[in-house]
């Protein structure tokens, strides 16, 4: 009897060790992706290469993340959550730990942005979306909060980590140390994740009556199913709204602070160990804030939701240039406020999503939403690095990035106002 179904016959439903196994691979991932940011100063000085020239490397990776994303989701409808996150998990060890051997700039593109870009796509906030609606039908919105705050979580344990190794050891120890972690990952997954709650004899978590039989994956072209998702979506007004509320969400985290707060306070005479710690500071706030808006998106109109968490993010990167100038307790308050909405914008656009688009499509349609968001990553990472290298600082970066925050609270009031139809239509299995 393997383990998992020596789990599921106990009091414990094995929902939450699907959770747990994903939350740590994404808790893995996002150490991978937080790692740029303690070594674009480093690396950047190791080989003479510019802010904006790093900076475009950081883009390529941010925006394959997204792009992969919708892709993702119908590759877990193929071939099943566990090898896709198994292979994930080995494409983010060799690229990020190659990085290691990089000699010419064209090295680094390839690696950072596209082998680990693709790597960190399939490991995207749509996984955690994808296992909560597969796993769970009660408590799914605190479940999407639990795994969207993991990415915050990564920061949290490796950031601080990463930037006192490089300071004391050199850029080289990054990425090992990270491609290690990911590596210890595959066995984990492999063993204990699980595609289905059939496949150990349960419903899924809220449900009840007799276990249907474990449905066939379907065998319709991944790709095709999620080009095809694409154009229908893309006819419908919220899908615009959604996408480019994402856009503006991903230009300001990953792509401008996630990317470029630790440079920003070098310029400013913040040691890197020290920013990488504020960087750690917001991640445990957003743990908190992240999880605490699942719980909120169960319970609460998710447009207004959406209005407060986009407005406070404008109003605390408006503030944060003097934040930077002034340090000490005014970091520490951007820290805060910052930090409690950092990705808790996340499970108010899942729950709009399914229920603008019916659940059936709801993940490649939100993988969609996420492409999106990375898109407004990229283009964030590679506008402040050539803002950084024209203008000699970012403070016209945080001020636009302030401003777009503001303009997404005014947009996503208008989400949903007048119900539609579900998008249906999807792939019959074999």
């Amino acid at each position: 009897m393997s383990l998992p179904v020596r789990f599921a016959q106990g009091r414990f439903h094995y929902g939450w060790i699907a959770v747990g196994v994903t939350f740590l691979t994404l808790l893995a991932a996002a150490g991978v992706r937080a790692a740029p940011g303690v070594l674009i100063v480093p690396i950047g000085n190791a080989f003479l290469w510019s802010r904006a020239s790093v900076s475009a490397a950081v883009a390529v990776n941010l925006v394959l993340y997204g792009l992969i994303g919708p892709f993702a989701a119908a590759l877990y409808a193929r071939y099943g959550l566990r090898r896709t996150m198994a292979f994930a998990m080995a494409l983010l060890a060799v690229g990020f730990g190659s990085t290691v051997f990089v000699t010419h700039y064209w090295q680094l593109v390839f690696l950072w942005g596209v082998v680990v870009g693709c790597g960190s796509g399939v490991t995207a906030t749509v996984l955690g979306a994808s296992v909560a609606t597969r796993w769970f039908t009660k408590r799914r919105g605190m479940v999407v909060g639990l795994l969207t705050a993991s990415a915050a979580t990564g920061q949290l344990v490796f950031l601080p980590l990463l930037a006192s190794l490089i300071d004391q050891r050199g850029w080289k120890i990054a990425p090992l140390l990270t491609a290690a972690v990911a590596t210890a990952m595959i066995p984990v997954i492999w063993f204990l994740m699980r595609d289905d709650p059939r496949e150990v004899g349960l419903r899924p978590y809220g449900e009840t009556g007799d276990i249907e039989a474990e449905p066939a994956r379907a065998t319709t072209n991944p790709a095709r199913l999620a080009i095809r998702t694409l154009v229908e979506a893309a006819r419908r007004r919220d899908f615009w709204l959604l996408a480019g509320s994402f856009f503006i969400c991903g230009a300001s985290t990953n792509g401008l602070v996630g990317t470029h707060l630790i440079p920003a306070a070098f310029d400013c005479g913040i040691p890197e160990v020290r920013a990488a710690g504020l960087l750690a500071l917001m991640g445990v706030f957003d743990l908190v804030g992240t999880t605490a808006s699942g719980w909120l998106s169960d319970r609460f109109n998710n447009r207004r939701l959406l209005f407060g968490y986009y407005a406070l993010r404008g109003l605390s990167l408006l503030f944060l240039p003097a934040a930077l100038n002034a340090g000490g307790p005014s970091l520490f308050i951007f820290a805060v406020f910052y930090g409690l909405d950092w990705i808790a914008t996340v499970p108010p656009t899942v729950r709009l999503t399914a229920e603008v688009f019916g659940r059936e499509r709801a993940g490649i349609v939100f993988g969609w939403i996420v492409a999106a968001h990375q898109l407004g990553a990229g283009f964030a990472a590679l506008t402040a690095g050539a803002l950084r290298t024209n203008l000699g600082d970012y403070t016209v970066a945080f001020m636009a990035a302030g401003g777009l925050c503001l303009i997404a609270a005014l947009g996503v009031l208008a989400v949903y106002r007048k119900p539609t139809k579900p998008l249906t239509g999807a792939p019959q299995p074999a």
